[in-house]
């Protein structure tokens, strides 16, 4: 093979045949050229940053708090999540609750509208549908592809269920199963979003410490990561933001302007959701589950 035979051969004949002011021309261009195509291609480098992942955390609380709201709107309805035998694709016969026939087939209709496509959203049921109805999007890949797909779904919707909802929800059933079940998908996609995001975290920390977290990462300390990551100050911070929210957005408003003070005569709480309740959600579940999203995403970080 020639010199001319290869790209960068036949470049090079190319600059020397130049004048010195045409080649220099040239060259300042396919500079430009190349500094484009690195920004198209590489948009896991722009936007991703301490800050922008706290804007994101921080609007997920009012998220979180506005859809446990809007479920506590509604009593229990536990027929809804009753197991019952029904016929799934192609026949198959299986035991499913109405709740999980709801959240499988609205994930797959916001999976044909692309709603997937985004790597901050993680389907709790993974569906073969293929995306056909969105417009085309080219969506930032921030996250290490090995370590992408780390998430704890299933954990999220074991909690949600078996812990959360009784404490969200009256005793009753009003039949209102549908818009029940709604309601619970908005919870379990809030939570999914908001406790997965510790994949970014783990991301943006990695970045700014690459040194000492391969150190721990190449020895598989879980112990050592976890704590590297931890902030007992900002966790108290978060945890107590999220209750203000509870109390602030939980409260009635009256025609003057003023907010009921939240209690009623009898000392009762008369908060949509008691603020107790999201301080326990975040220091429990919310909080723990995002780290260990961030050790099990930064274990990978390196494959």
């Amino acid at each position: 093979m020639g010199i001319a035979d290869h790209p960068v051969g036949l470049l090079l004949l190319l600059l020397l045949s130049l004048t010195p002011m045409a080649a220099h021309s040239l060259y300042t261009y396919l500079l430009f050229c190349n500094a484009i195509t690195l920004l198209l291609v590489s948009p896991c480098c722009v936007g991703l940053g301490l800050d922008t992942v706290r804007d994101f955390l921080t609007r997920e609380e009012d998220t979180i708090v506005f859809s446990l709201i809007e479920r506590a709107k509604h009593p229990l309805n536990l027929p809804a999540y009753e197991k019952h035998a029904c016929f799934g694709p192609a026949g198959r016969r299986r035991n499913d609750s109405f709740v999980e026939l709801f959240v499988r087939e609205s994930e797959e209709i916001q999976a044909k509208a692309g709603r997937y496509q985004s790597q901050e959203e993680i389907p709790f049921f993974h569906s073969r549908v293929p995306f056909t109805l969105a417009p085309p999007y080219n969506f930032t890949t921030d996250l290490y592809p090995a370590a992408a797909s780390v998430n704890v779904n299933d954990v999220i919707w074991g909690i949600y269920f078996n812990q959360l909802l009784p404490l969200l929800a009256k005793n009753g059933d009003d039949g209102n199963y549908a818009v029940t079940a709604a309601s619970d998908l908005a919870c379990l996609q809030a939570l999914s979003r908001r406790i997965n995001y510790g994949r970014y975290v783990a991301e943006v920390k990695f970045r700014g410490d690459q040194q000492r977290y391969t150190a721990l990462i190449g020895s598989k300390d879980k112990d050592a990561l976890m704590k590297l990551l931890t902030s007992e100050a900002q966790e108290d911070v978060v945890k107590r933001r999220v209750e203000k929210k509870a109390m602030v957005l939980g409260q009635d408003i009256t025609l003057d302007g003023l907010t009921e003070t939240g209690y009623t005569n009898s000392g009762q709480s008369s908060f949509k959701v008691a603020p107790s309740v999201v301080y326990k959600l975040y220091d429990q579940w919310v909080i723990p589950l995002t780290k260990n999203v961030e050790v099990d995403y930064l274990l990978h970080r390196l494959d």
